[in-house]
């Protein structure tokens, strides 16, 4: 058993030195930064989602960033699904992440599907990684022990990612601290690639926010972040909810029987994630918050953050709104997306598929490749 436990530790490593190498390469190689987020169309964007992920993705996009999205469905049909819904849920989610500010004139925002070259990737990383290192990952882990029958997409579902993430060459992923184990994995596949068949794939970075006070709390466990999955829509407040819900999840949220408005959250999580609601919709700190409602209960102040946060989100539900009615334009940007994302995809699968072998002529997707590819010949 000492063995055992010595000869991971030094696979770990190992796999740690050669990952800091190839680190370094990634900036001093002819590897443009990148960045690549992907997000699933299972259910609709959270405050959660919009503070903490899509506010972000925003801002490195306005600053000039290359930036590839993609709404990531092969993802959403691991488990179990309803088929139409999701068929609905990926306009949605399109409609809602233009809502709040993607611009496809700025970034490139596609549907995994419908480029196969992921699942093609996903095959040949695969094959160089083993069912100890994935059964190892703390998310298969956990919600392997919910399911009585365990499906292999959910076993490989961390390859695909990092399949999406490889095949753009993204050196830059903004991620929750919950997927930085996944990253991980990205990081040791490509290394493991180039090593076997040289230079290919930048070892790609985790963004992640340190800052554990800037993550938004179920508004009825307080200890638990506010997510996509759970069941109980009081959790959360969802992105195109009506004002008057708003209203009732805060009111309706899990404080405590102080009724001082301070923020502490080791001790006082209920009101302290509402005073962080307050500060990342405002931009003013906690410390400056608190004296500013030091009059108000916990009844009155959570009245004040609900219409902070109906001033914030009305404008994003009535574009939504908007967008929603226009199913042709929301499918024009996606196809337009996927167009730009498939002139990526397709160099980079071209470069995979002739270090692995395969011959190079097989490979033709459409006219528009055969021509690209011909220029460079």
């Amino acid at each position: 058993m000492l063995r055992h436990l010595r000869n991971v530790g030094a696979v770990k490593k190992t796999v740690s030195k050669c990952i800091n190498e190839y680190s370094q390469k990634t900036f001093t190689n002819d590897y443009p930064k990148r960045i690549f987020s992907g997000i699933q169309p299972s259910g609709g964007l959270h405050l959660g989602n919009y503070l903490g992920a899509v506010q972000k993705w925003i801002e490195l996009q306005n600053n000039g960033e290359n930036i590839v999205w993609s709404i990531v469905d092969l993802h959403s049909i691991t488990l179990p699904h309803d088929p139409k819904e999701l068929n609905d849920n990926i306009l949605k989610m399109t409609a809602t992440l233009l809502a709040c500010g993607i611009d496809p004139k700025k970034s490139i925002l596609f549907q995994q599907s419908t480029i196969p070259l992921h699942t093609q990737l996903c095959w040949v990383l695969g094959c160089i990684t083993t069912l100890p290192r994935l059964s190892r990952l703390p998310q298969f882990r956990e919600k392997s022990q919910e399911l009585k029958v365990i499906p292999l997409s959910l076993y490989i579902y961390p390859v695909l990612q990092a399949a999406d993430i490889l095949l753009y060459k993204a050196t830059h992923i903004p991620v929750g601290q919950d997927q930085v184990q996944h990253i991980q994995l990205a990081q040791e596949l490509a290394v493991k690639f180039n090593k076997r068949y040289g230079d290919t794939f930048p070892v790609p970075h985790s963004l992640v926010n340190e800052d554990a006070s800037q993550r938004i709390k179920s508004l009825r466990d307080p200890t638990k972040k506010m997510s996509k999955s759970s069941q109980d829509e009081k959790s959360k407040i969802e992105i195109l909810d009506e004002p008057d819900v708003i209203r009732e999840k805060i009111k309706k949220a899990v404080t405590d029987c102080t009724s001082r408005v301070t923020y502490e959250p080791e001790t006082r999580p209920g009101v302290s994630n509402l005073v962080i609601i307050h500060s990342m919709l405002t931009g003013k700190s906690p410390d400056e918050i608190c004296p500013e409602v030091e009059s108000l209960d916990t009844g009155k102040y959570k009245m004040v953050v609900a219409e902070i946060v109906i001033e914030k989100l009305t404008p994003l539900r009535e574009e939504f709104l908007r967008l929603i009615r226009e199913p042709i334009y929301l499918q024009e940007v996606l196809k337009t997306g996927t167009d730009k994302a498939m002139e990526i995809a397709s160099d980079c699968w071209y470069e995979v598929q002739s270090k692995i072998g395969f011959e190079g002529d097989v490979f033709r997707q459409n006219e528009k490749h055969v021509q690209n590819i011909s220029r460079k010949l």
